[in-house]
């Protein structure tokens, strides 16, 4: 295979600037969730963009926050694991609010990964003014002098994500595929389906509470003898004034998680899903080393 680059990308920046969403949209396919609530994103999600001339293996993390449990702290020292491995760094701002100091001390911290290209990325731009888009790119263009390049785009409206992909791609190195054709990401299908009903119970939740959700999937099978699939799933939150927010009014809340998960959920299994959620208490566990160990962090 002549000319073929293979390589590691990731995006940096503040929680919810736009990084799992422009993932997905490169992807081409739901493999991140995606949620207004800050650490969303638990987990080195690998995506894969394959092109006639390279793949681009984009490792969706965290965003980079100052923590205040001991899983905030496993969640930067991932993501701090992730940026020493990379190609690439895309530093994401988003295009409708100014550059902050979070966004700065995020542009010099880049300094300690010298191997990595940078890139600046200007996030969200359909939301944004002509005036506004000028003013980002002016003052992320200032953060650094390394910036390999500086682009504008807007992952839900897929403007300018062919530009990304082929500058991204430009700055991997000559190499096979890593991944198999048709591959889209490395997550199981447990883990995905787990993603899944996380990102419905995140919806409409009161902000203390989205850090204290967790998911595990306790068995997945086909039912015999017809097209249906049964999936077995525990919501875990650290409090029961909490399990009783996730559940609702008389089941009510808890049901419509479960409408909302069961809508994504099928088309990744192929079937009609049968979704059985129970809710669970484990005291504390974002700040207990043994319960964070057995819930994959």
């Amino acid at each position: 295979m002549t000319d073929f680059r293979s390589g590691f990308a990731t995006f940096v920046g503040r929680p919810n600037v736009g990084k799992s969403t422009l993932t997905n949209a490169l992807v081409g396919e739901k493999v991140a969730i995606t949620s207004e609530k800050p650490q969303t994103t638990r987990r080195a999600i690998r995506g894969i963009v394959n092109r006639a001339d390279g793949q681009l293996v984009i490792v969706d993390t965290p965003g980079i926050h100052r923590p205040r449990t001991l899983l905030g702290e496993r969640l930067n020292n991932l993501v701090e694991q992730v940026l020493g491995d990379v190609d690439v760094i895309g530093f994401c701002v988003p295009a409708t609010e100014k550059v902050g100091p979070g966004d700065r001390r995020i542009a010099e911290s880049l300094s300690g990964y010298p191997r990595a290209k940078k890139v600046a990325i200007v996030t969200k731009t359909d939301a944004a003014s002509r005036d506004q888009i000028t003013e980002r790119l002016l003052e992320v263009d200032a953060l650094r002098e390394d910036w390999a390049s500086v682009i504008p785009l807007s992952a839900t409206a897929g403007e300018q994500l062919d530009v990304l992909v082929a500058e991204l791609i430009g700055m991997m190195p000559d190499g096979p595929p890593l991944y198999g054709e048709g591959i889209v990401t490395d997550e199981s299908l447990d883990d995905r389906i787990a993603e899944i009903i996380r990102e419905a119970a995140l919806e409409g939740v009161r902000d203390e509470l989205p850090h204290s959700i967790a998911v595990t999937v306790e068995d997945i099978a086909a039912r015999e003898g017809t097209d249906l699939t049964d999936i077995y799933a525990n919501i875990i939150v650290e409090r029961d004034s909490q399990k009783g927010i996730i559940i609702g009014p008389k089941g009510s809340r808890l049901a419509d998680v479960g409408a909302r998960a069961r809508a994504g959920i099928e088309p990744l299994v192929g079937t009609r899903v049968f979704l059985s959620l129970r809710v669970r208490v484990a005291k504390e566990w974002q700040r207990d080393p043994k319960q964070l160990g057995r819930l994959g962090f």
